[in-house]
């Protein structure tokens, strides 16, 4: 005599894994079970009956199937909660929560709540879909809701709201307070600071990336020189406060040389009575011809500006710059030293110079 239908316990397991936790479940009155244990669904001791239980203690050898957890519970594959879970989750691959998520979840590949209050580490992927307080960690990428969650994924984080968010690759969120990502951020809303190679933002201040494309902040094109006479074709964007520089050049003052250059850097704007302002930047030229001939400089420019005719802004200042060229390179490309030093290969100093240009904004 059958006890149960394989074909129907294994129905069930898909569904309330896939289906069941698409949508989220409606809270039900529970028996109370102070242990469940197992080999893998209906083989337990709760039997086919298991997602009708709230267990104080589950232990699986494979996985298990319950109504709720209250306590600790740990599965060798994975673990399926129909309604909230509270405490302490372990598996090997997943946990799935088809309610609320309060303490700790860890899993070799995924975690997934309909909402969390708690702690996600996975190897692979958090996913939450509604309301989000505490911390996801994955491997490979967190996603979330609403809420205050602090983010951090080896390639790229998803919410609607966060509070912080670090990952190696990308972030994107509507409304967060900081991102942190290796290559991209992208929000509508931003608190407080965003950090990547590109950023890009409805709103925000203090964006600190080499291109800031901000569509409340400011974006120009400028023509430039400096003491050494290399001319650089730039691009300024940012936010109302900070901002960031990529520029293409070429020097004048040694032509046979055929020196390319290439300006990158971050500023700030730190005095504002318009038609007037003030700026900081510290920037990295380099200059080569591909050759043997390398010229590598750090400088930190003080630049006052006034703008005119609206879009228009002229800019000139001071610099103090560190500079390392090859002994193949001029001597003269720098401006008055405070301090050099010659070795075999290269010569290292620190001298003063000026940079003024024109830009326009966009």
């Amino acid at each position: 005599m059958k006890i149960f239908s394989y074909s129907a316990s294994f129905k069930k397991w898909f569904t309330l894994l896939f289906a069941g936790l698409a949508s989220g479940v409606q809270a039900q009155d529970l028996q109370k079970s102070v242990a469940h244990i197992g080999l893998v669904y209906p083989l337990s001791s709760n039997g086919t009956h298991a997602d009708q239980y709230s267990n104080s203690f589950s232990l699986h050898l494979l996985a298990g199937v319950s109504g709720a957890e209250t306590g600790f519970s740990m599965a060798g594959l994975g673990s399926v909660v129909r309604q909230d879970a509270k405490g302490l989750m372990l598996s090997g691959l997943f946990n799935t929560i088809g309610g609320r998520a309060q303490g700790a979840q860890l899993s070799g590949l995924l975690n997934r709540a309909q909402s969390a209050r708690a702690t996600q580490l996975a190897g692979l992927l958090n996913v939450v879909s509604q309301e989000t307080q505490g911390l996801q960690l994955a491997g490979v990428t967190n996603v979330a809701g609403t809420g205050k969650a602090v983010q951090v994924a080896g390639v790229g984080n998803v919410s609607r709201q966060s509070t912080v968010q670090v990952a190696g690759v990308f972030n994107q969120s509507e409304e967060v307070h900081t991102q942190v990502a290796g290559l991209i951020n992208v929000a509508k809303r931003v608190k407080g600071v965003q950090i990547g190679v590109l950023n890009i933002a409805d709103s925000s201040d203090y964006s600190i990336g080499l291109i800031n494309l901000v569509k409340n902040g400011e974006k120009s094109i400028s023509l430039s020189t400096d003491e050494t006479l290399t001319g650089f074709l730039s691009f300024r964007s940012g936010g109302r406060v900070l901002y960031g520089l990529v520029g293409l050049g070429y020097n004048l003052k040694q032509p046979q040389q055929s020196l390319y250059g290439l300006e990158a850097g971050l500023g700030a704007h730190v005095l504002v009575r318009e038609p007037y302002r003030v700026s900081l930047e510290a920037v990295t030229v380099t200059l080569t011809d591909f050759k043997k001939r390398e010229y590598l400089r750090n400088s930190l420019r003080i630049l006052p500006s006034v703008r005119f005719a609206k879009q228009w802004e002229f800019f000139l200042g001071p610099t103090i710059n560190y500079v390392d060229f090859t002994r193949e390179t001029s001597d003269d490309l720098r401006g008055i030293y405070l301090w050099s030093k010659q070795r075999t290969k290269n010569t290292q100093g620190l001298y003063l110079g000026v940079t003024a240009g024109l830009q326009i904004i966009l």
